[in-house]
């Protein structure tokens, strides 16, 4: 019994942290002005370079660090649908995706945003590894809060950042509908 709610329990962890980053981004809508440029000069060479961190630029940054976030929730959830003896593997995937996106060159405006999302990829490979371990369920359960708490904030820097406004979950809580009474 106690593996299963361990199981559901990280089940859950993983369910709720890829629901809160569901999301979709807006098209890409066409400009009608030139988009600025950056000219970086040295004394041999000059090159024009294209700003990453504008409006028009950043959804195309902002998409290659996403990736490496879909793809770690994505195996996450595989993660929590497989028993104890069988998680290495599991935790080894994950692993490679944080070592990924850890070595992901981005540009300056996207410095929170890497780092929000490798501070989650640790605390949910962490959270894999000492319930590997057999640690105690309130470690795991603030493991699991800490990664929750990380991946929100890593979902908020992400709106910030492609301009789109968040609209806080509903608690999820039903009122059952009232019988009415019959004469």
């Amino acid at each position: 019994m106690n593996r299963d709610l361990l199981r559901f329990i990280l089940t859950s962890l993983i369910v709720t942290i890829v629901l809160s980053g569901c999301g979709s981004t807006p098209a890409p809508t066409s400009e009608a002005t030139s988009t600025p440029l950056i000219v970086e000069s040295t004394p041999s060479a000059v090159s024009v370079t294209p700003d990453p961190c504008l409006p028009g630029q950043v959804e195309a940054e902002v998409q290659k660090v996403h990736k490496h976030m879909r793809e770690f929730d994505d195996a996450s959830i595989l993660a929590s649908n497989m028993p104890r003896e069988q998680l290495s593997d599991s935790v080894a995937d994950l692993q490679r995706i944080r070592r990924e996106a850890e070595d992901e060159q981005i540009p300056s405006c996207l410095t929170n945003l890497k780092a929000y999302q490798v501070e989650h990829m640790n605390s949910v490979i962490n959270t894999l590894v000492a319930f590997i371990g057999g640690t105690d369920q309130q470690t795991l359960e603030q493991g699991i809060d800490v990664a929750r708490q990380q991946h929100d904030q890593y979902t908020l820097e992400l709106a910030r950042i492609l301009g789109l406004t968040v609209v806080p979950a509903s608690d999820g809580t039903l009122s059952a509908p009232s019988e009415t009474p019959t004469p």
